[in-house]
């Protein structure tokens, strides 16, 4: 049974589901390109619920049950995306979250923090970057584009390169059957894996990451190939009073034995921004 649901917010649609109790602290949970919801397994939702959090996930556009674009013509920008999210927080009845977002989304919680600054509470970053000129390039090897008329081979497609982001931290069945699940969720697949690398990345408008005044937090894994660790140091001493997690052989996201400190981390974090 799925608690999903569907909300008008900005002209689109966004599916969003949540976990605990709505009295509880808020925290809005944002993955990275190309990434449904699904990825913040429900299991890792149920832990941050059963800490006393009231738990928010959603389907970015162009992601799962989410408003699609056509592939590579999306016509919305980096802003719009942030300003989805805070039109979730309306929708939903909560004033204030503590925001976490992995990856390129980190450029959508930046815009929150800084645009959006009084429906944030604290700011997690989880294996981002500012973005600057002279951090590491990745070390992944590259995978040409599948058949997006053939559902295996893109299911192959996708599976392979969460194996090579988890280094050495991965679990096939469960990759498969995440995969599958996104595949049968999602409007447009191949727009997923598409349209956010093609809109219009535009940043915030009130500064950059040094202007944050937030509790933030960093975390990152040491053996990261897609956004190697220097990428996550950069944040911390970018923003002032971050703080970084090193998270020892941790790839790019977050892998599941990696759930506990990462629990533990971000309730600590969060409860500073109370």
């Amino acid at each position: 049974m799925t608690t999903e649901k569907l909300y008008e917010v900005n002209n689109v649609e966004l599916c969003a589901e949540t976990f605990g109790d709505p009295a509880d602290p808020a925290l809005l949970l944002i993955h990275g390109a190309g990434a449904s919801m699904l990825w913040w397994e429900r299991e890792l939702c149920g832990k941050l619920a059963a800490r006393g959090r009231f738990v928010i996930r959603y389907d970015q556009r162009d992601t799962g049950r989410s408003t699609s674009y056509p592939v590579g013509a999306p016509t919305y920008a980096m802003s719009d995306l942030a300003a989805d999210a805070v039109g979730l927080l309306d929708t939903v009845g909560v004033d204030k979250a503590d925001v976490v977002a992995v990856s390129m989304s980190g450029g959508t919680a930046l815009i929150l923090g800084l645009d959006h600054p009084s429906r944030v509470a604290s700011l997690t970053f989880v294996s981002t970057t500012t973005g600057d000129d002279g951090l590491p390039p990745p070390s992944m090897p590259h995978f040409d584009s599948p058949d997006f008329t053939d559902p295996a081979a893109v299911e192959e497609y996708v599976v392979r390169s969460i194996e090579a982001e988890a280094a050495g931290h991965f679990d096939e069945p469960a990759a498969r059957e995440l995969v599958r699940q996104d595949l049968a969720r999602a409007r447009d697949y191949e727009a997923s894996l598409t349209n956010h690398f093609a809109m219009t990345f535009d940043g915030p408008r009130n500064g950059g990451f040094a202007d944050l005044r937030m509790p933030v937090l960093v975390l990152h894994g040491d053996a990261d190939p897609l956004l190697p660790l220097p990428h996550g140091e950069a944040i911390r001493d970018a923003v002032p009073d971050a703080r970084l997690i090193v998270l020892a052989g941790m790839g790019h996201g977050l892998s599941e034995p990696y759930w506990s400190t990462f629990v533990d981390a971000l309730v600590e974090h969060t409860e500073r921004s109370r």
